[in-house]
């Protein structure tokens, strides 16, 4: 099973280890996960003009079973790949951290909104995630 990580971007890489922590639980709840930081641009060693890095987001979010919205910090191509899986038929969770607010059109998309205090309290949610989601025959 194969997901795609939609979270806000830094050049300084600020998120970095909530991003290596969201992925190593979502790899022990069984799902494998693309993030474009990562990814794509090595942690910002290679840069892609704009249409070029999204059209390799869609591409990407086109072969992913789930999209994973992380939603504690806003960013307008968050919002872009959520809406372009919703578009696609591909199933959004959505995270956030508790006290951080999600849009009533992301909520509206997702198939579901999880709010944690810490990224280990995922761990259960990702479970079920995993669990529901089945990949096509």
């Amino acid at each position: 099973m194969n997901a795609y990580l939609a979270i806000k971007y830094h050049p300084d890489n600020k998120n970095r280890p909530l991003i290596e922590q969201l992925t190593q639980i979502l790899e022990r709840s069984g799902v494998q996960s693309t993030c474009t930081m990562r990814d794509l641009e090595n942690w910002g060693q290679i840069h892609f003009p704009p249409d070029e890095l999204m059209q390799k987001c869609f591409e990407i979010i086109d072969t992913s079973d789930l999209v994973v919205v992380e939603l504690s910090e806003k960013g307008v191509g968050i919002g872009i790949e959520a809406g372009y899986a919703w578009a696609r038929g591909i199933p959004i969770f959505t995270i956030a951290r508790v006290g951080c607010e999600i849009s009533s059109t992301l909520v509206g998309i997702s198939q579901s909104v999880c709010h944690y205090d810490t990224p280990a309290d995922l761990a259960a949610y990702f479970a079920k995630i995993r669990a529901a989601i089945r990949p096509p025959i």
